[in-house]
């Protein structure tokens, strides 16, 4: 292992995010009766996982028809022979996310998974619509057709996101994740609330802004590297506790989250807690496209919460000498006052 110094910090003042508003289930005037609300969700759920399992052994259905014979769908789609290689690999395709959507109860992610092979499908149709070649009007039909397919399976990608949790009732993406650190509520917290601190264990912002002790403006590295920026203000601070955050004017990703610093059991240190919930234009098939590119924000948080964990314990960051970035120090970038004025 190589030792990589985490480098001057400066930034990443607070976390701009807001301070979340939990809501808790009200409880049964009978204890251990359920309410009717719990049994109108529990049926709910059943009839969507039971649409998810439905798509699954369609998913599978198709993907034999694609492999097995692909000329004959090619036809029924209006498409010519050279696609079959094409359908093959389509084929291939629907059949391990149908595996995937019946191998879960809540299969999510698999779901978004078919919404994203509509997609390409959609466009797959689109370019023969384009060219000279081909049945035209069988192609539109399969477009319909697909398209079709498509808001059914978006429908029940959303539904089931939310029953995993995924995403709230008002569609913004959920992240909630922890990890222990071996130091005291007090000291993390302590290190947390100083904002140079934050730059040295997160990895994807460029500027930070500072107002106030409260404001801020931030600027961060978003999927295949397109720049973000959003003001922030510090919504709670509990001393030694938590800090809660939200996005205010000129967020492009709209955000709220807070960071919470609990004694772990056995006195093995504090539980670090994160929860965020954050608006972005494609919702969770957007995060699942991020993810592709490396760059989902669960995973960052994580990543970060990591390096948070090697600096507090260790005093810096180690990375491995076959790490795909290679060997220097990670690149940090200094927050920056806001000019003053008259």
């Amino acid at each position: 292992m190589e030792r990589q110094d985490a480098g001057r910090s400066s930034t990443l003042d607070e976390p701009t995010v807001a301070d979340r508003h939990a809501s808790h289930p009200v409880r049964s005037a009978r204890a251990g009766a359920p309410s009717r609300r719990d049994s109108a969700r529990g049926a709910t759920d059943h009839t969507h996982e039971f649409l998810a399992r439905t798509l699954g052994w369609f998913s599978i259905g198709l993907g034999l028809a694609e492999l097995l014979a692909p000329g004959r769908v090619a036809r029924m789609a209006g498409l010519k022979d050279d696609h079959r290689l094409l359908l093959g690999a389509s084929g291939l395709r629907e059949i391990t996310m149908g595996l995937g959507i019946l191998s879960e109860r809540r299969p999510a992610g698999w779901m978004w998974s078919r919404v994203g092979g509509d997609a390409l499908d959609l466009a797959l149709l689109a370019g023969a619509l384009s060219g000279s070649q081909g049945n035209r009007k069988r192609t539109v039909a399969a477009m319909l057709a697909v398209a079709g397919v498509a808001a059914v399976d978006c429908f029940a990608s959303r539904r089931l996101s939310r029953m995993a949790g995924w995403t709230t009732d008002d569609g913004a993406v959920r992240v909630n994740t922890s990890i222990v650190i071996d130091s005291s509520p007090e000291s993390l917290y302590q290190f947390w609330r100083d904002f140079a601190n934050l730059s040295r264990f997160t990895e994807h912002v460029e500027a930070v802004t500072i107002y106030d002790r409260q404001h801020s403006h931030w600027v961060v590295k978003g999927p295949a590297g397109y720049r973000v920026e959003w003001n922030a203000e510090i919504t709670e601070d509990e001393p030694n506790r938590k800090i809660g955050w939200r996005t205010t004017s000129y967020a492009e990703i709209e955000h709220q989250g807070s960071v919470e610093f609990t004694p772990a059991p056995g006195g093995r240190g504090t539980m670090v807690h994160v929860e965020m919930d954050y608006h972005v234009p494609a919702g969770v098939l957007g995060a699942s496209i991020a993810t592709l590119f490396g760059n989902e924000p669960g995973q960052q948080i994580q990543s970060d919460l990591r390096r948070l964990k090697q600096i507090i314990e260790v005093g810096e960051v180690l990375r491995s000498d076959g790490s795909l970035t290679g060997k220097g120090r990670l690149p940090q970038r200094s927050a920056q006052p806001a000019e003053a004025t008259a």
